[in-house]
């Protein structure tokens, strides 16, 4: 992904006597906005008893200081650091719930984008403030919720400098997750991510890469200074920054100016933020769909439009791997035969708008050997683009065949047969009964390219895909059927709770004297640390011929290759893990005479229920 927008950083203030002078200060720093407190501590309120119970006066500054807007959009507001509405004395649970009530009022009434306080501590300290937030986001409100949370347990971090075992203490991600279980996953509410001196281990930082990171609060105690006098932070905090640069995530700096000024610390973050931009084939592609919910295309079902087309024969790799694979066979079928001048019959099932027929004749010319095309298209509207190539360019090379492939009668048999209709998860896109269809097209000793794909999949934790799947509405389906549909997506904001494990392969030309292609498998993954697993991410791996291959398996990845997103199977209700726990997956690839469909379920560490039985929220249609 690239940054799509320039850096958002912010400046937390501990006390605002003049709150336009602050702004003034911040904004001629470069910064955006600003962390100020909601009150004063001087004027604490004691609505149930205590010396300021009968104090006279306004309790906070007037709102006309400053106009809507810069309320709007410059100011996050801090609530009071002495509420504690879990307290075990009636009398400061009672009168923290009432400043409480008053200080999100106020936000509310100002019009703040959002408020942000720090949680210290598991949900037994703070389930009652978890359950008075919650009933303030998902009311009306649009007030934005950031909880400041430590990356390590500063009693952890004690313990570490005195050199004792802490391996039991609690990791702020448990009072995270806790907090936000309470509040039903609500999207209001975010983390304010405060960064600490010691880093925890790099699977935890990866584990808060999937959760709603909406801002790193950056110490000014965490720069040391350079040659030249100016702020600078170590590799592994530089690491850790652009790690959450790529989720465009905000920052805001905390603490004594340390430095000439303090716009330097700005400028050092916008430089690390500037040099995650990158600007390669598969981050342009991928501007603008990080996380975005797509359903699976069906090109069976549904006749590609021209400008799908257009977008994926500009990926950069996959045709040039087809090019190599079928010059590859080419040479290898020439090798074997005493025929020179034998031409060879090469047939493009799926021929869309033709780049494979250009690889094969590419190909056929690097071999200098003859060769004659079958160009064969379902789609009308590309068999007009397919039929004025072969009329200006082909000539009597290729012969476009306007027809589904499984329909066609073929005149001869193929040396060689060539498809590209492999899908995000390899075989969702029908390629199996595609291709099934026509190899009796496919001479004896001929080769199909592909020859196998596999699909793998990993356990996943993503609130954000979890929200986006719980939001989708649809009138005309029922309630459960998103969390029973897959999509294509451009995983970002995620965690993977395991590395992936291959699930079905498919071989061609399919020798089985019975063709069945549907599947079931059961995959275990041991967790490795406490997490919440909300779906399953899908990837696949193809050998076109021997060793000239495709993949979007993150280990084995092409590089460049922008052609498929992963693929995302989510579950009804987030699970929570423990390290040691093992998931047990449960897949299945049903079939009927018309469709063909997935269903999944969990058997481990709970038993989960099986996700659209008989495919009555999803299929993919024959």
């Amino acid at each position: 992904m690239t940054n799509q927008r320039s850096i958002s950083c912010g400046l937390d203030f501990c006390a605002v006597p003049d709150l336009s002078n602050c702004l003034f200060a911040a904004n001629s720093a470069k910064y955006d906005f600003v962390f100020v407190p909601l009150i004063h501590p001087l004027y604490k309120r004691e609505f149930i008893s205590g010396a300021a119970k009968e104090r006279s006066g306004p309790f906070t500054r007037p709102d006309i200081v400053l106009c809507s807007s810069d309320w709007n959009h410059l100011i996050i507001g801090k609530l009071s650091p002495y509420i504690r509405v879990d307290s075990k004395n009636p009398a400061i649970k009672r009168n923290s719930e009432e400043t409480l009530n008053q200080e999100l009022a106020l936000a509310r009434h100002l019009g703040l984008v959002g408020i942000t306080f720090k949680l210290m501590g598991g949900i037994e300290h703070n389930a009652n403030l978890a359950r008075i937030i919650c009933d303030k986001v998902t009311s009306s409100c649009t007030l934005q919720v950031w909880i400041q949370i430590p990356m390590e347990n500063p009693v952890k971090q004690a313990y570490s400098y005195r050199k004792q075992e802490y391996s039991s203490i609690e990791s702020p991600w448990e009072w995270w997750n806790a907090f936000r279980i309470i509040c039903d996953y609500d999207r209001k509410i975010g983390i304010a991510l405060i960064v600490s001196h010691d880093l925890p281990e790099q699977e935890e930082i990866d584990r808060w890469l999937g959760e709603p990171v909406k801002c790193l609060i950056v110490p000014t105690t965490l720069f040391i200074t350079n040659r030249k006098g100016y702020p600078v932070l170590s590799k592994a905090h530089q690491t850790l920054i652009k790690k959450f640069s790529m989720l465009e995530v905000q920052f805001v700096l905390t603490g004594a100016n340390r430095h000439q000024n303090i716009s330097y610390y700005h400028n050092y973050l916008e430089y690390l933020w500037k040099s995650c931009q990158i600007n390669g084939p598969v981050e342009r592609f991928a501007r603008g769909y990080e996380d975005y919910l797509q359903c699976p295309l069906q090109p069976l079902m549904d006749n590609l439009e021209s400008q799908t087309y257009e977008i994926f024969e500009k990926d950069p790799v996959k045709y040039t791997q087809y090019q190599t694979a079928i010059h590859q066979a080419i040479l290898g079928i020439m090798s074997e035969t005493n025929d020179k001048n034998k031409k060879l019959v090469i047939m493009v099932v799926g021929a869309g708008r033709g780049p494979l027929v250009f690889a094969c004749l590419n190909a056929a010319e690097m071999a200098n050997q003859k060769i004659k095309v079958y160009a064969v298209e379902k789609n009308p509207n590309a068999v007009l683009t397919l039929q004025a190539l072969e009329r200006d360019m082909w000539e009597d090379k290729v012969s476009v065949v306007s027809c589904d492939m499984r329909d066609w009668d073929a005149p001869e048999k193929a040396d060689i047969l060539v498809s590209e209709l492999l899908g995000s998860f390899g075989d969702n896109e029908l390629s199996p009964e595609c291709l099934d269809g026509v190899q009796k097209f496919l001479k004896d000793d001929g080769i199909s390219i592909p020859s196998t794909y596999t699909s793998h999949i990993a356990p996943v934790q993503s609130s954000k895909l979890y929200n986006e799947v719980r939001h989708c509405k649809d009138k005309d389906k029922h309630s459960l059927a998103h969390f029973e549909t897959s999509y294509v997506v451009h995983l970002q904001n995620k965690y993977d709770i395991a590395k992936p494990q291959p699930l079905f392969t498919f071989k061609h030309p399919n020798k089985d004297c019975t063709i069945d292609n549907s599947r079931y498998e059961i995959k275990t993954f041991e967790v490795q640390q406490n997490s919440v697993l909300h779906g399953f991410s899908g990837y696949f791996d193809a050998v076109l011929y021997k060793n000239v291959t495709l993949s979007i398996e993150p280990s084995t990845r092409s590089p460049k290759m922008f052609s498929w997103f992963p693929i995302f199977f989510p579950i009804r209700e987030p699970v929570q893990v423990k390290a040691g726990d093992q998931i047990v997956v449960h897949f299945w690839r049903q079939s009927s005479s018309k469709n063909v469909w997935y269903e999944w379920c969990i058997s481990k560490p709970i038993p989960g229920p099986i996700h659209n039985p008989g495919g009555r929220s999803y299929t993919i249609g024959l």
